[in-house]
C-alpha cells in the first residue's frame, strides 16, 4: 500500500510539473543521475525528498550511511543539517517576539548583560539578519585551538570567547556578513527568556506539534542517536570520519531526516504554527543605509530562473544540507548528505531544473541585472584579463585569492579550491551555472589604470573586499628575526602563538598546528594561505614589534601581544 501511494503521488506530480517529453520514470531517472557519483556501496552519499503540496512524491537514499558497517543511506536516516538549523532557532525567537517577550530592537545586552558594549548597540534584529558585525565564534574557537572533530569546548567557553571580543568586523547594521555568533547568541536569549533549553523549547513549540519525531537540537555530543548517518571527509586515499564534539546550538546542531523536514515544509502552507509566525520568518533584513538584503529569519528569500525561492544550506564537519522551497509552486527539495565533497544546494537546484523545467526561465533571463544573470559570453581583451592576474587579499578575513587567466576567463584559487569565472559585463565576472551565485566585481583602479580593488560575492551571504597585492621583495632570515617570539591573545582565551625563523622563512606554530611557513605579502604583513590566515604586525613608538592582528574566516583583526623580551 505504501508503495502504491508513493507511485500515485509521483504520477500526480509528473502530470503537473514534469516536462511533457518525459515519463515519470524518465524524470526520476534524471534525478538519480545527478547522484550517480555517490550511488555506490563504496561511498558516502545523501538522502533526497522531493515535495509537492506538502507530500513527498519522490524519496531515495544514495550511497552509504555507515561505510564501516555497510549500512546504506535511506530517507529515514538522521543527519546533522548544519546551518539549515538556523530557521528553527529563528522560529523559536520569533515566537517569543510575537508574544512580546523579546523585542526585535532590544539591545542584546538586555538579555546577555555580560556582552561588551560597542559604539552602537547590537540588537536582536541584527542577530537574525547577520548584520551584527560580530566575529564568528566558530572561527574564534578554532583560532583559540579547539578542533571540531576532537575537542569539546563548553557552551560557557563559547560564550566567554564571544564576550571577550573588543571589536566588531563592521558596525552593527552597516553590512550583511554571515556569522554563526548571531544565532548562537539567539539560542542563549531564547533559553534565558523561556527558562528552557533551546531543544526543549523547540520540541514543545515546533517539533512535537508538527510530528517531527526524529528531529532535535543536539546539545550533548555523547547522545546516542538511532539511525544516524556518519559524516565523512574526502581524503587522498578514500574517506575519513568527520564528526563534531561541539554542543553549541542555535547556529547549527539540529539532527533530522528528509521526511521530518518535509513536515516542516508543509507547515508553511497549513498555518499549523500560525500565519503571523510564517510572515515574520520571511521578513527580509534592512541595512542602516536603507537597503534590503535577501536574508530573512534563518531563511534566504530570493529568486531562481524567474521563480521565487526560499532556501538555506548547511555545512558542518562531514555533513552538508539544503532545503530549497519554491513557494508559489508549492514545490520543495530536501537533500541531506554525509560527505564534505557533496554540494546539496547545487543538487537541489538541479532537481528543480528537472521537475520545474516547464516553468523556469532560461538561465540568461534569470535576473534583470547583469551581475545576477547566469554567466554568458562577454568579450574582454586578453590584456585586460592579464592585468587582473596575481595575488589578491581581503585583510579583514585573511582570504588570499590567486587570479590567473585561462581560456578567455579567470580562474580564482582560494583555500585550495578553483573557481572558473567568465566575464558577464564590464568589470564583472561570474561562475557559470552555479546556484551559489559567486561573482567578482572590479571596484577601483590603481596606478596606470590597473585594477586595485574588487569584491568577491557569494550570493547574499558573504562579501570579500579584495586588494591586489603588490610584488614584495623576499626577506632574509636576519630581517625576519624581528617578528619572532611568543604572542598571546586575551580575546582568544589566552591562546599562545609562536613565531620562529628557519631557512629564511617566518613560521607560525599553534597548539593545534605544526610550524608552517608564512608568505610575506607586504610591509609587516604575512599570510598562511592554506589556513586562510593573514597577519599584520604592530609596533610601539620606538618601532619595535609589540604584537599583531590576525584575521581568519569570519573573524577580523584579533589582537595578539608579544610576551617576554
Amino acid at each position: 500500500m505504501k508503495l502504491l501511494r508513493s507511485l500515485i503521488a509521483t504520477l500526480i506530480l509528473f502530470a503537473v510539473l514534469a516536462p511533457a517529453a518525459l515519463t515519470a520514470d524518465e524524470t526520476t531517472d534524471k534525478v538519480d543521475q545527478l547522484f550517480a557519483a555517490w550511488d555506490k556501496t563504496t561511498t558516502p552519499g545523501a538522502a533526497l525528498a522531493v515535495i509537492k503540496d506538502g507530500r513527498i512524491v519522490y524519496e531515495r537514499g544514495y550511497g552509504m550511511a555507515k561505510l564501516e558497517d555497510g549500512i546504506p543511506n535511506t530517507p529515514d536516516k538522521v543527519f546533522d543539517i548544519g546551518s539549515v538549523s538556523k530557521q528553527f532557532t529563528a522560529a523559536c525567537a520569533a515566537m517569543l517576539v510575537l508574544e512580546g517577550r523579546i523585542g526585535l530592537d532590544d539591545d542584546i545586552r538586555k538579555h546577555i548583560p555580560e556582552m561588551p558594549a560597542y559604539e552602537r548597540p547590537v540588537t536582536v534584529r541584527h542577530l537574525l539578519h547577520h548584520t551584527s558585525g560580530l566575529r564568528d565564534y566558530n572561527a574564534l574557537l578554532r583560532l583559540a585551538g579547539f578542533r571540531a572533530e576532537s575537542d569539546a569546548p563548553t557552551v560557557e567557553e563559547a560564550l566567554e570567547i564571544v564576550c571577550r571580543q573588543k571589536k566588531l568586523n563592521s558596525p552593527p547594521g552597516d553590512e550583511h556578513s554571515y556569522t554563526n555568533t548571531g544565532y548562537f547568541l539567539l539560542s542563549q536569549i531564547v533559553e534565558r527568556v523561556s527558562g528552557r533549553t533551546l531543544n526543549a523549547f523547540a520540541q514543545e513549540r515546533i517539533f512535537k506539534p508538527l510530528g517531527m519525531t526524529r528531529t532535535f537540537f543536539q546539545d550533548d555530543h555523547r547522545q546516542v542517536v538511532r539511525d544516524r548517518a556518519t559524516g565523512y571527509e574526502k581524503t587522498d586515499d578514500g574517506y575519513a570520519l568527520s564528526m563534531s564534539n561541539w554542543d553549541m546550538t542555535g547556529d547549527g546542531n539540529v539532527y533530522t531526516t528528509v521526511r521530518d523536514l518535509a513536515l516542516w515544509d508543509q507547515a508553511f502552507y497549513t498555518n499549523a504554527l500560525g500565519q503571523d509566525l510564517m510572515d515574520l520568518l520571511h521578513t527580509r533584513g534592512t541595512l542602516t543605509s536603507g537597503g534590503t538584503i535577501d536574508y530573512a529569519f534563518g531563511l534566504v528569500v530570493t529568486t531562481y530562473r524567474g521563480l521565487k525561492v526560499v532556501e538555506h544550506g548547511g555545512s558542518w564537519v562531514g555533513f552538508r544540507a539544503a532545503l530549497v522551497r519554491f513557494p508559489e509552486q508549492r514545490f520543495s527539495v530536501v537533500i541531506l548528505a554525509n560527505l564534505d565533497a557533496i554540494n546539496p544546494s547545487r543538487l537541489a537546484f538541479g532537481v528543480a531544473d528537472i521537475y520545474l523545467a516547464g516553468l523556469l526561465e532560461e538561465p540568461k533571463k534569470a535576473e534583470p541585472k547583469p551581475v545576477k544573470k547566469k554567466a554568458r559570453p562577454f568579450a574582454v581583451a586578453k590584456a585586460d584579463l592579464e592585468a587582473l592576474a596575481g595575488n589578491w587579499l581581503d585583510p579583514r578575513f585573511g582570504l588570499r585569492v590567486v587570479l590567473s587567466v585561462k581560456e578567455g576567463g579567470l580562474v580564482a584559487t582560494a583555500r585550495g579550491d578553483d573557481f572558473a569565472f567568465v566575464p558577464v559585463a564590464p568589470g564583472r565576472f561570474a561562475v557559470p551555472d552555479d546556484p551559489s551565485d559567486i561573482r567578482l566585481e572590479l571596484e577601483a583602479s590603481g596606478q596606470g589604470g590597473a585594477p586595485a580593488r574588487a569584491r568577491l560575492l557569494v550570493g547574499t551571504r558573504q562579501e570579500f573586499r579584495l586588494e591586489k597585492e603588490p610584488p614584495v621583495a623576499p626577506m632574509t632570515g636576519r630581517e625576519l628575526e624581528q617578528y619572532a617570539g611568543t604572542f598571546a591573545s586575551e580575546e582568544l582565551l589566552g591562546a599562545r602563538y609562536t613565531l620562529s625563523v628557519a631557512k629564511d622563512e617566518l613560521r607560525l606554530e599553534t597548539r593545534i598546528m605544526a610550524p608552517a611557513p608564512l608568505a610575506h605579502t607586504g610591509p609587516d604583513k604575512f599570510a598562511l594561505e592554506e589556513h586562510g590566515l593573514s597577519i599584520e604586525f604592530t609596533r610601539d613608538g620606538g618601532g619595535k614589534v609589540e604584537g599583531f592582528r590576525i584575521s581568519a574566516g569570519r573573524a577580523a583583526g584579533i589582537a595578539f601581544e608579544k610576551k617576554g623580551a
